[in-house]
């Protein structure tokens, strides 16, 4: 069922509970009073039917029928239209689930219309009916209990974000390779939880503007500046987990750059002994084939060769073989490479 509560107060008490749209359109008719009319994802024939009994805005409908709408607080005539994006934390996933919700208030009426599971606007409805005085200040004590359901909502979403991101310092130098990801992560859900937070402000101080024009009482008043005050803390506390973020977001990318300097120091340390490995097999390699040229020119067993018959050949051979050795070496040694 869409309708999920459907309610008449009359003098701040609950007066009747219409089981129809019509009943209510026709007891609010006959008898007065301020009915309240709580929509879980109507669809658009209980939209149009509603938005003809109270005269709303076809933007304002159209709005409605579409969702996705930013938050805002806007006036059509006597009817105020406010779009609010609640917010809850499911802890099992560690994720931020928003919501919105769509809020009419008329002289004589509040049509709630809800396109997410939050916020608990049964809670709202119990804590009024428990204080009639409240409910006696007509559809705009409701506004204000359902702003304070919202930004009272917020809290322990404030209060996940900043876990998350306490556990996201402290992998920060544990050299995890998804801290980058979950940081990013994050971040795309401060940013979502800025748009749904930041927009309350205006929303508050448009609605402080008008107290004196529209007779707002006094208690009402320092109940909607109290609101305010928290959702100003609530922002303040968003704007430093963003800002908290992109300084992680700065230092994990300091990290990754050292890790991978330091990975390319150990590289370069290790090419670098190789090619002084292979300076001195070179150069051993060198001072060795010098001897086994001569050695191998007159291992050929040719008959008629130079030098064989000579009595100074094979000590001249041997004396060559360590000239050319002894030569070879200091060179080498000369430019570092023995």
């Amino acid at each position: 069922m869409t309708v999920v509560d459907n309610v008449i107060y009359v003098d701040g008490a609950r007066a009747a509970s219409p089981p129809t749209l019509e009943a209510t359109f026709g007891l609010l008719r006959e008898h007065g009073g301020m009915a309240w009319l709580g929509l879980y994802r109507p669809d658009a024939a209980e939209v149009r039917a509603v938005a003809q009994e109270f005269d709303l805005h076809e933007l304002a409908e159209e709005d409605t029928n579409k969702a996705h709408q930013r938050p805002k607080l806007e006036r059509y005539g006597h009817t105020l239209f406010t779009v609010l994006r609640p917010a809850r934390y499911v802890d099992s996933t560690e994720k931020v689930e928003f919501g919105e919700l769509h809020v009419f208030t008329g002289p004589s009426f509040v049509v709630t219309v809800r396109h997410a599971e939050s916020p608990d606007l049964g809670e709202v409805r119990r804590r009024l009916e428990r204080e009639p005085h409240m409910l006696r200040l007509g559809p705009e004590a409701v506004l204000y209990a359902i702003l304070d359901q919202v930004v009272d909502e917020y809290a322990p979403v404030a209060a996940g974000l900043e876990n998350d991101i306490d556990e996201i310092e402290d992998e920060l130098f544990s050299s995890d390779p998804t801290v980058s990801r979950r940081i990013y992560e994050l971040s795309r859900e401060v940013i979502a939880f800025q748009r749904a937070t930041h927009p309350l402000l205006p929303i508050l101080e448009n609605l402080e503007q008008g107290f004196d024009r529209y007779g707002v009482d006094i208690e009402l008043q320092h109940k909607l500046r109290d609101v305010h005050d928290h959702a100003l803390r609530i922002v303040e506390r968003a704007d430093s987990f963003r800002a908290l973020l992109q300084n992680a977001l700065l230092v994990n990318a300091t990290l990754v750059a050292q890790q991978q300097n330091d990975e390319t120091r150990r590289l370069t340390e290790a090419s670098y002994l190789q090619s002084e490995q292979v300076k001195r097999i070179s150069s051993w390699a060198a001072i060795l084939f010098a001897p086994t040229l001569i050695g191998t020119i007159y291992g050929m067993n040719f008959r008629h060769m130079p030098e064989l018959a000579w009595v100074l050949g094979y000590p001249l051979a041997l004396l060559g073989m360590v000239v050319m050795g002894t030569v070879l070496y200091l060179v080498f040694k000369r430019h570092r490479w023995l």
